[in-house]
């Protein structure tokens, strides 16, 4: 069975109702959730999400916040944290590490740590029983591969293009994921661009798939309701559970 790993934007809308999303989502086939950290200049992520960042921070969002959902959604299922490094060094990495293992988070993705650079914290990771999951893009050459995914844990974050989230790229990775399960049995899941429309295709070789504008966009549509946005998300979360296992 096919991983479906989706992203949300935490507490946009309240944290009461990123609860009830969250729970819905599991419902409707969700495996993981990738609980987004909202931030200011999220470089990896298209404007639908970087938007949804922006409106949670001016409403006020506060990593008490993104503490309280934890609390209560990753005892129910299995939860990923997604921010970019500045909240984690201003916060203290330790510190976070320490706060994630207490809410039972399961790891975290960090676009903007380099590879290089995240090796001086992975044994900091491995203390507090957390994965930090290793990003491979379409252009990375084999030998660097077999160098990342060596001690990768988790799973291996595959990019579908080199770009932003959100764009509608399409690129032959046959390649690369032949590159990737050469040198380890880490489940690869692709992400970028992946929704209803394209989840069968780009799941074909990989073992999941991570979906967050498709749901973000209904998400920081001011014209729905917040039922009628976890129908809309909770909807689409169900069609691509059972495209990529068809």
């Amino acid at each position: 069975m096919k991983k479906l790993v989706g992203f949300i934007t935490s507490s946009l809308g309240g944290n009461n109702f990123t609860v009830d999303l969250t729970m819905a989502m599991k419902e409707a086939g969700v495996d993981t959730i990738e609980l987004g950290i909202p931030f200011s200049d999220p470089v990896a992520d298209g404007p639908v999400i970087e938007k949804a960042s922006l409106i949670a921070l001016e409403s006020g969002f506060k990593l008490i916040d993104l503490f309280e959902v934890s609390s209560q959604i990753a005892p129910k299922i299995d939860t990923l944290w997604m921010g970019y490094m500045n909240p984690y060094f201003h916060y203290g990495v330790e510190n976070f590490l320490q706060k994630a293992q207490e809410y039972n988070i399961q790891g975290s993705i960090i676009p903007d740590l380099p590879y290089e650079e995240a090796q001086q914290y992975k044994s900091l990771f491995k203390q507090y029983n957390q994965s930090l999951i290793d990003f491979i893009a379409p252009t990375t050459p084999k030998n660097r591969i077999e160098q990342i995914v060596k001690d990768s844990s988790k799973f291996i974050y595959l990019v579908a293009y080199a770009g932003i989230t959100g764009s509608d790229k399409k690129e032959d990775l046959t390649t690369i994921i032949e590159n990737i399960k050469q040198y380890t049995s880490t489940p690869v899941y692709i992400g970028f661009g992946v929704d209803q429309n394209s989840a069968y295709e780009k799941s074909r070789n990989v073992d999941g798939v991570i979906v967050g504008s498709a749901f973000v966009k209904h998400l920081i549509d001011d014209s729905l309701s917040n039922n009628e946005k976890i129908s809309k998300i909770t909807a689409i979360a169900q069609e691509i559970k059972e495209k990529i296992n068809s």
